[in-house]
């Protein structure tokens, strides 16, 4: 039988489900895939996406440490920024990072957390 990885998710802890949803649904243009919370007012453990971009993020402690990092491929990095910078978002303004490789847009959540958007050179 051969081995095939079919599928990464990160997971990014998250303290507050406003903000994280003013950042990941607001700013980044994701949208909520599903929502799980144990109870009412329990951890809300949740699943966002934007096309292939897809991520968990979690109030539970212990599930990911605050401050994490993503690094994830993209097509049309520099639509995605100006996308982004026509946003009134006022807590984070990227700018893009050229390099011979390719071109880079770093974005950091409310929580620290890190994505460094890549589009390959070539």
């Amino acid at each position: 039988m051969d081995i095939e990885f079919r599928r990464t998710v990160p997971v990014f802890r998250i303290f507050d489900v406003a903000k994280a949803h003013e950042f990941y649904l607001g700013y980044l243009g994701c949208a909520v895939d599903w929502e799980h919370r144990h109870e009412p007012r329990m951890p809300l453990y949740t699943q966002v996406s934007r096309g292939g971009l897809v991520l968990h993020l979690s109030e539970h402690h212990g599930d990911a440490t605050p401050g994490s990092a993503l690094f994830a491929e993209v097509r049309g990095v520099g639509a995605l920024h100006a996308e982004l910078t026509g946003k009134d978002y006022p807590f984070l303004r990227p700018g893009l990072e050229r390099e011979a490789d390719g071109t880079s847009l770093t974005l950091i959540d409310p929580f620290g957390n890190r994505l460094v958007l890549t589009e390959p050179a070539g």
